[in-house]
Formats: C-alpha cells, structure tokens, sequence
C-alpha cells in the first residue's frame, strides 16, 4: 500500500503528521511525501488544505479524511487503519 503526505516546507503540520506516520509499524505502507511547492498544480490544489494523505489505489489517488494536529501517533494508526480497511474492499 502506498499513502501519498502533500506537504510544504515549513509547514508544522505537515511535518508533525509525517513524524506520526513514521511511527505506525502496525501494518505495511510506503509513504511518498510531495512538496506542493514544486508543482503548479499540487500547489493550486492543495495550498490551504496541507497536510492531504491520499491513497494510491492502482494510480488513482483517493484523499483521507484529514486527522486531528492532535490526534496521538495509536489514533491515527486506528483512523487509517479503519479507513483503509472499509475502502480497501470497495
């Protein structure tokens, strides 16, 4: 499975999420992190949206629900786990 972090530099949120996503050892992800500042597009779409998690589903991108800043390092692994489970059998 691989999850896609758009992020920016700089961004507190978009670097707190990513530290918590590299804690997750419960199951198997690789995690691509994009810099929404390289491309015109991502920028446009994500710019007051930072931090998105997407899944790639066989190269079509499905977003996540955005976490909570505060949500601890268990609760986002019980949030994608439950998310990634309900969608992955659709």
């Amino acid at each position: 499975m691989r999850l896609i972090l758009y992020s920016k530099p700089g961004c507190h949120l978009c670097e707190g999420l990513q530290e918590k996503l590299a804690q997750i050892h419960s199951f198997s992800f690789d995690l691509e992190v994009r810099d929404i500042t390289t491309r015109a597009d991502w920028f446009q779409t994500y710019q007051y949206e930072i931090p998105v998690i997407c899944r790639d589903n066989n190269g079509k991108e499905e977003q996540l629900p955005r976490p909570s800043p505060r949500a601890t390092v268990s609760h986002l692994e019980q949030l994608l786990q439950k998310y990634l489970k309900t969608h992955s059998s659709e």
